[in-house]
């Protein structure tokens, strides 16, 4: 496997660089939300259409990740199935799909992954779980109100791709989530108990929140249905948030 790219997701896939060879990831470009510079958007288009034509002249299977979050599916009710509409919130998951539409209609060999919110050590600062310890410990955190997120572990994620990457998925988008969404409220108080530290709460606005459909990935990956459990979000947030509450002190002396 060659892993291209540089940040958070590329430097957890290097551990399966001497499995799956003739697959190539793509693990860079726009990797927060909000507040994009459409310059940005345009610079990893770019990338990924060279990448495209790359892996069809090598006939190599091409990743990549796209997203699960409400900037992709933002309609409540029915779970969002990678089969079915979706109507994309933000300019980020409209930028996502559009790139899932260019390799859908390409002749490479491909598997686009919509990535649920990742947790792990190193992510960029405006991410989920670093964005979210920072207020906290600053004593007033900021919350869309009414809104869900489903957590998975990147250590997770990244066995799921070896999983399908193992059984030949192709051409196809899966959803890679845990399927349990937890009100973000309650990541807070999760948080809160960790760190002992108790911080007012703002709320900006409300947004809408649509559940994730994982039965396609539990169909793939048998053992995916492990992941996800009442607990699971305390555990994978647990695990990590010492990481980014050090970095917080050590930043602010």
């Amino acid at each position: 496997m060659e892993v291209i790219g540089s940040g958070f997701l590329a430097g957890n896939f290097a551990t399966l660089a001497s499995s799956h060879p003739g697959v190539v990831v793509a693990a860079f470009g726009v990797c927060v939300a909000s507040g994009i510079p459409e310059a940005d958007f345009a610079r990893e288009a770019t990338r990924l259409y060279e990448l495209i034509s790359r892996c069809e002249r090598r006939q190599e299977k091409l990743v990549f990740f796209s997203t699960a979050s409400a900037a992709m599916y933002a309609v409540p009710g029915e779970a969002g199935r990678e089969d079915g509409p979706v109507f994309p919130s933000t300019a980020y998951g409209r930028h996502n799909l559009a790139l899932e539409a260019v390799l859908a209609a390409s002749r490479v060999d491909h598997l686009v992954l919509r990535l649920a919110h990742v947790v792990g050590a190193a992510q960029h600062a405006d991410m989920l779980l670093p964005s979210l310890v920072r207020q906290v410990q600053s004593g007033t955190v900021r919350l869309y109100r009414g809104a869900w997120r489903d957590v998975i572990d990147v250590a997770d994620v990244v066995t799921v791709v070896d999983r399908l990457l193992t059984a030949g998925v192709s051409r196809t988008v899966v959803n890679v989530a845990t399927g349990t969404a937890v009100p973000v409220e309650r990541l807070v108080d999760h948080l809160e108990a960790e760190l002992g530290v108790r911080a007012d709460r703002e709320y900006v606005s409300e947004v809408a929140t649509q559940p994730v459909s994982v039965a396609k990935l539990h169909s793939l990956v048998p053992e995916a249905a492990r992941i996800g459990s009442e607990d699971y979000y305390r555990r994978v947030l647990s695990k990590y948030v010492w990481e980014y509450a050090g970095s917080t002190t050590a930043a602010t002396g």
